[in-house]
């Protein structure tokens, strides 16, 4: 069931997806001789990427593709792409290559490629040293409040699995976090990597995530489908660039904190 709940969460395709019609991708010599990969970012991720007050894009993302094309000798052209509209950009051919935190799923699979993953999200909890608890079961309790966001796909998944909480909802990562770092609520069941940055505003606090995670997500990178040169290429990338600790140190760069599951690197993808 958690399994499919998440597979359902992250694959927000849309029937634009669906409808979408397939026209032949860039191969790489086609990105290599016009001199620029178009590389498709979500634009309200921060810290995936974000515009910084110079109106200039930042963030995990935007280092991680600007690594690429230095890989590859050519110059980016940023592409923003909401949630739901990375797959029908990359099925009708309006990016290359898709970033965003992209979750590998079965649904997604059947429309697009994808490279060997780039990074992890954690769905766990995070909690305080105020409340005892070593799964996310033993927080399923009536005394409990779960900080969360509104409109977030967890609200669902926490109310059908964890029906006895209380929910508080707020609009932004840093509000959820200072919910429990005001001790007004007691702990978030969320992909946590995106939220341990905010935990550094309460020094005082002695927070810890749950070892038992929920689900481990891989997010790689998204490729048109039979576009297979340009998967190759990427994914020996991706091994330069975990190997030498580029991914895991700009993770920590960015988000404040390691990633929580690292991706191990194999030559043999």
């Amino acid at each position: 069931m958690i399994r499919n709940m998440l597979i359902r969460g992250f694959a927000v395709l849309g029937v634009a997806t669906l409808a979408a019609t397939a026209v032949e991708a860039k191969s790489l010599d086609d990105i290599l001789s016009d001199g620029t990969i178009r590389i498709g970012i979500n634009p309200n991720f921060p810290n995936m990427s974000v515009r910084n007050q110079a109106g200039e894009w930042e963030g995990f993302d935007i280092d991680v593709g600007n690594a690429i094309a230095e890989a590859l000798g050519v110059e980016v052209e940023w592409v923003p792409t909401e949630t739901p509209q990375r797959v029908p950009f990359l099925v009708s051919d309006r990016i290359d290559i898709s970033l965003g935190a992209l979750t590998r799923n079965a649904e997604r699979a059947k429309l697009i490629d994808y490279t060997v993953p780039l990074h992890t999200e954690v769905l766990a909890v995070l909690a305080t040293d105020q409340i005892e608890g070593d799964k996310w079961q033993d927080f399923n309790k009536e005394d409990v409040t779960l900080a969360n966001m509104r409109g977030n796909w967890t609200v669902g998944w926490i109310q059908e699995n964890m029906p006895n909480v209380k929910l508080e909802l707020v609009d932004t990562l840093a509000d959820t976090v200072r919910l429990v770092g005001q001790g007004r609520a007691d702990a978030i069941v969320e992909n946590i990597d995106f939220f341990m940055a905010f935990t550094k505003n309460y020094p005082d606090v002695n927070w810890r995530v749950v070892k038992e995670p929920i689900f481990v997500a891989y997010c790689a990178i998204g490729v048109q489908q039979g576009n297979d040169n340009l998967t190759e290429v990427l994914n020996i990338i991706l091994y330069d660039l975990h190997s030498s600790g580029m991914v895991n140190e700009t993770w920590e760069k960015f988000y404040g904190a390691p990633m929580l599951r690292e991706v191990t690197p194999s030559p043999y993808f």
